[in-house]
């Protein structure tokens, strides 16, 4: 298994396409916590922008990516991306306007966009040949990565050095550039599938509702890392500047997480794997919580950001395995809010906690959910496959109906007992 398939000129296109589209939503919150921080009560107004964006990403994923349809998707995805380039745009134009009018260019921007994920994540594995679906998804973790690690640096450079409207206007330019770069792809993804004709939409993703929750388990320790870094160090009389230095090293491990894991198939099935993922996971971001020295805590961020990666792709090849083609976009969309929803319970949860506890003992509440999420998910998929047997199996309308040829390399990332 290599890298030599996704190595293609239709998939650059698409790296520089998505690059446009999701770094203004990796600058969004800390670029609104900016923006307003020179006002009256500027932090609690700060705070409150980010959490409408994130309150718009969470509700407009599911809402709009249940409407994305294969062929044609690309209508549906610029005017998403337009919409969310007006709502940057306002907020980069009207700094000192009212709150209100704040908040709502901040959920537009956040809202209106967030089916762009799905449908471009689907777009990519159109692209490229069955059998390198998993290094695709290997490829886009890589890249979202650098992005999340490139975007507080520039952001906190960007409002600092020049002015604190920079960054959302530059957020408004990048996605508004991602808009023609659509006309260079497909215009959207063929599908064999006719499942979704006598089955609803929303019926096929509930199938998959294991994959959520252990999606949203995935992101709520990565919440744990970002909210409660700064209070960790503090508590371990470590200076708090040394929080960004830390979380660009968990970014830095999420890429070479997700490069080894598109290198070679690995042993068990997908549930299983996820399983052991998140088991390891926890246990990193516990002996982070609880082990004193800046160093341990850089090693184990870093072996966290690497199980992480190998988290998100099981997680989204579990989805392309329960999902059929038609309603995979919709299914991408709906992951998205989970994550998002689990990011920020167990950030609030956190966030709670450290009015009465430490703030490692805030960590192991979060890592205590975590694990309970992932036990819920294991559970829910244990039920679910002798349910769904037909969708992976011998379903006439679905994916599974693939050549041998097909089956055998897509199972080096997929799980070998059920071909996706």
């Amino acid at each position: 298994m290599t890298y030599r398939d996704v190595a293609s000129r239709p998939v650059l296109t698409w790296a520089v396409v998505a690059v446009g589209a999701r770094m203004p939503v990796a600058m969004a919150p800390l670029a609104l916590v900016f923006l307003a921080r020179d006002r009256p009560g500027g932090y609690t107004l700060g705070a409150t922008l980010a959490a409408v964006y994130v309150i718009g990403e969470i509700l407009g994923a599911p809402l709009l990516g249940m409407r994305l349809r294969p062929d044609p998707a690309r209508p549906h995805l610029v005017a998403g991306l337009a919409a969310g380039a007006v709502g940057f745009a306002g907020l980069g134009a009207f700094p000192t306007a009212h709150p209100v009018v704040l908040a709502a260019f901040a959920f537009l921007a956040g809202g209106a966009p967030a089916a762009a994920p799905g449908g471009l994540r689907a777009l990519l594995t159109a692209l490229v040949p069955q059998r390198a679906v998993p290094q695709a998804l290997s490829a886009e973790s890589m890249l979202m990565s650098g992005i999340w690690a490139v975007s507080p640096a520039a952001v906190t450079g960007l409002a600092l050095g020049v002015a604190p409207r920079l960054p959302l206007l530059l957020a408004a330019a990048l996605m508004a550039a991602s808009v023609p770069g659509l006309w260079l792809l497909p215009p959207g993804w063929d599908t064999d599938s006719t499942e979704g004709e006598s089955v609803s939409t929303l019926r096929l993703l509930a199938r998959a509702w294991p994959v959520y929750v252990t999606g949203a388990a995935s992101l709520a320790l990565l919440s744990l890392a970002e909210l409660v870094l700064p209070a960790l160090l503090e508590q371990r009389g470590v200076a708090v500047g040394w929080a960004g230095p830390l979380l660009t090293g968990l970014s830095v491990g999420s890429a070479m997480g997700a490069f080894v894991y598109g290198l070679r198939s690995w042993p068990g099935g997908l549930a299983a794997r996820s399983v052991v993922l998140m088991c390891g996971l926890s246990a990193c971001v516990t002996l982070a919580a609880l082990i004193p020295g800046t160093a341990w805590i850089a090693v184990f961020l870093v072996v966290a950001g690497v199980l992480q990666a190998g988290a998100m792709v099981t997680r989204n090849l579990s989805l392309r395995e329960v999902v059929p083609a038609g309603a995979l976009a919709a299914g991408y969309s709906v992951m998205y809010a989970a994550v998002g929803v689990g990011y920020a319970a167990t950030g609030s949860l956190a966030g709670a906690l450290l009015h009465f506890v430490a703030p490692s003992t805030a960590i192991l509440a979060g890592v205590a959910l975590t694990l309970a999420l992932t036990l819920v998910g294991a559970l829910g998929e244990r039920v679910r496959r002798p349910a769904s047997a037909p969708v992976g199996g011998g379903d006439t309308g679905t994916r599974a109906q693939v050549t041998d040829a097909e089956r055998t390399p897509v199972r080096g990332g997929g799980d070998p007992e059920r071909p996706l």
